[in-house]
């Protein structure tokens, strides 16, 4: 057998050993956390923020304000995928159950509090607004979802969150001040009128 065919079967066997855990995850979901107050508690979170914002959202820079939640959307399951894949955290009582990541956190919470971030007070120093953010996610959200059961850190310590949460309201304020879009035209017609 070379070296290379070696890899392959160490590594298809690792990839069944994982599909396994994936299935025996499902099957645990499925029997204990589907339907119970925390999952249903996940889905509220998944939802109702979403509604909140396009209820009071600044409409005139929706499309603005959702550039920079799709970026944070991006780069919180990034983070949270890492983490838990390196064995920092992981959460109990997913929405989908094969997420490393809580669904409501990275798809709702955190983009939808940044967005409004955005748009409150946008004359507001965005390094106030960032250090805000950062110590009511690290030192207010975590321990909330940590005390109901559904966040468990191992071995991170809520101080690790700051500077990454500070990052994250940096760039998303950074994105949301672009202006630099020209239209989009056809391909190979560069005179045309734009796409609508």
């Amino acid at each position: 057998m070379t070296n290379r065919e070696q890899v392959n079967k160490i590594m298809d066997e690792n990839i069944n050993q994982i599909q396994i855990l994936l299935e025996q995850k499902s099957q645990i979901w499925l029997d204990h956390v589907l339907f119970t107050e925390y999952w249903w508690l996940g889905v509220a979170l998944s939802i109702f923020p979403w509604i909140i914002w396009f209820i009071y959202r600044k409409k005139e820079s929706s499309d603005r304000l959702l550039y920079a939640g799709f970026f944070v959307i991006a780069i919180s399951l990034m983070l949270e995928v890492t983490g838990a894949q390196l064995g920092f955290w992981h959460y109990r009582y997913s929405v989908i159950p094969i997420l490393p990541s809580f669904f409501p956190w990275d798809v709702a919470l955190m983009p939808v509090t940044i967005m409004f971030f955005l748009q409150i007070k946008p004359k507001t120093s965005p390094t106030l607004k960032a250090i805000l953010f950062a110590l009511l996610t690290s030192y207010v959200a975590e321990p909330f979802f940590t005390w109901l059961g559904i966040y468990e850190p191992k071995s991170w310590r809520y101080s690790y969150s700051v500077p990454l949460q500070m990052f994250i309201y940096f760039t998303a304020h950074f994105l949301s001040k672009r202006s630099f879009f020209d239209p989009i035209h056809s391909i190979g017609r560069k005179n045309s009128a734009p796409i609508k």
